[in-house]
Formats: C-alpha cells, structure tokens, sequence
C-alpha cells in the first residue's frame, strides 16, 4: 500500500471549529475534512475520492487576530438601528468585529492513502507542482510544501530503529490525532497514554471527515448546508507508547495512524 506525505509549513492557521462564532476557534491540527478538501482542490477532482489521512504536527503558539465580520439573513430587509450596511436591492447587513484564534508557526506531517491506489501519482504531482497556492484551512492560511513523498506503507512491529525514531520525534514535540479505538474500547489496548491515570489523557474531538451537500427550504430561501456523513472520534495527544508486541503502521521513518 502506497501512500503520499507531506511536509510543510505555515506561518499561521485556523482550522476553525464549526461551532465557533464571536471567537471562532481552531482545532490544535487539522481535521481530516480540511486535509482531504486541500487535497481535492489542488487536484481539481470533481467528485469525492475516499482516502485515509493520518495526521501529525506541532505548533509555537495561539494568538487572537481581529475581522471584520458582515452578517446577513436572505430576505431581510434593511433597518434603520438594526443594520449598518444596505444593499442596492434595499437589504440589510449586520456589521462588527470578531475574532480569530490562530495558530503560530505551525509544521505537519500529512499523510494521503488514497482508496484508489492508482492516484498516488497524480496526488503527488499536484503538491509537487501546484497549480495555484496551496492553502490550509482558511483560504489566506498559506501552505509552504517542504517535501512531498511517495512512500510504502507496511505493518510490523516495533524495531529497535522504529523505537529511535519515535522517540526523537517525540522529542521534537509532534502530536498526532490517535483513532481512540486504539487506546479504549478494548482490555489490551494498542497505545499507552504516558502517565496517564484513567483509560487514555488527551483531547478527544470528534473530527469531521466527509460530508454531502443537502439543499434545504425553497423558493428564494433555498440553499445546500453540509450533512456529515462520516465522524471520526480521536485524542490529540504527543504523549503515548506503544506496545512493542503489537503491530503498526509505518512509511519507512514514521509511524501513522490513518483514518
């Protein structure tokens, strides 16, 4: 099995929770709607290609960033006291500030394994030589490719060199979002959460991965709003070991947890 990783870089980041709004907050990584959008955009595939990502990364810091936020409701019109702004058709927007959370100085190791394995070319190709800039997250969240490799995923256990490797990039701070079927819902569980005192410690999100367009109301109020079809439960954590009796999934240098 082949798979594509990514290296790169970006300067800052929001991988916005959908939930957010006044402070629209960002996940520590992004989820894998985000990688697999990213990947369909610098494509230009016009229909959804299932593939697995694996995702790891580290970031400097958070800091909070101001907008100017403009909200508007189809139809309303425009109200003296109520809205700021008035359209040429006589509607009313809302205007404000808001803020951004951001991610400052962010590194990820991504990893494509796509359902179709004859795409591994074609997904490499287009990080190698994108047709436009790539970005991650919000449209403005530059995206600087530091490497692109067509790698072999294999499973095996764990080596003395695999061990090495893990802890150096344990070292350099790299967190991952870990299936939690990995650390839970069994006795003998893959990975151990280090000094953890319950089943597992990290942050559990339950992830975004696809999702299909579904045109609600009618009329002049008609528009398509996103259904999740597939949810992804995870703990971020960089803190975990894994059990050398049990085998795992590597590319040559890493070990991945795709999902």
């Amino acid at each position: 099995m082949k798979a594509i990783r990514i290296k790169l870089s970006q300067e800052t980041a929001n991988y916005r929770m959908p939930t957010s709004f006044d402070l629209r907050q960002t996940y520590p990584l992004p989820p894998y709607s985000t990688v697999i959008g990213m990947v369909h955009s610098l494509c230009n595939f016009k229909e959804y290609k299932p593939m697995k990502v694996s995702v790891q990364g580290k970031y400097f810091s958070k800091t909070n960033d101001m907008f100017t936020r403009y909200q508007f409701k189809p139809g309303a019109k425009f109200e003296e006291g109520r809205h700021q702004l008035a359209t040429s058709q006589g509607y009313g927007i809302n205007v404000g500030p808001a803020q951004t959370e951001l991610l400052v100085n962010v590194h990820l190791i991504l990893h494509i394994i796509p359902e179709d394995q004859t795409l591994v070319d074609e997904i490499a190709a287009a990080f190698k030589y994108p047709n436009e800039y790539p970005s991650l997250g919000r449209r403005e969240d530059l995206a600087n490719i530091e490497d692109v490799q067509a790698v072999e995923i294999e499973e095996h256990e764990l080596t003395d060199a695999d061990e090495t490797v893990h802890d150096e990039e344990a070292a350099k701070g790299l967190a991952a979002y870990l299936p939690i079927s990995m650390i839970i819902d069994r006795a003998d569980p893959d990975l151990y959460i280090e000094g953890a005192s319950a089943s597992y410690t990290g942050t559990v999100f339950k992830l975004p991965k696809k999702y299909e367009l579904v045109k609600v109301g009618g009329g002049r109020s008609a528009h398509y709003i996103r259904q999740w079809t597939e949810m992804e439960q995870v703990v971020y954590t960089s803190q975990f070991e894994a059990d050398p009796e049990k085998k795992y999934l590597f590319d040559g240098t890493h070990m991945i947890f795709p999902v």
